[in-house]
């Protein structure tokens, strides 16, 4: 997640996670598109997920598609990053 961040020149600062999602903080310039971050990040990381869990995902109804296109974005201008860390920071590990 971190070397995709930088390839956009953007920092990834947190992250954490429950079984079926993960949560970052990113700090990001304006000209980078979100929705292609986002991608690139979601692409990358499932890929990762099939190479490492060939065999024991179930995809029941998906075909080929292991994840829906869906994904949800928030700005936290104004909020103070600390409450925003703490926050991801107490979600639950993605599991190894």
């Amino acid at each position: 997640m971190r070397d995709v961040c930088e390839g956009f020149g953007a920092e990834l600062r947190e992250f954490n996670g429950e079984g079926d999602r993960v949560h970052l903080l990113i700090h990001y310039p304006p000209k980078i598109a979100l929705s292609k971050l986002v991608n690139s990040l979601k692409g990358v990381s499932f890929r990762y997920l099939r190479a490492e869990c060939t065999g024991r995902i179930k995809r029941t109804g998906t075909g080929s598609v292991f994840s829906t296109p869906s994904y949800f974005a928030g700005s936290c201008g104004g909020a103070p990053l600390s409450i925003v860390k703490d926050y991801i920071d107490n979600q639950k590990r993605p599991p190894a």
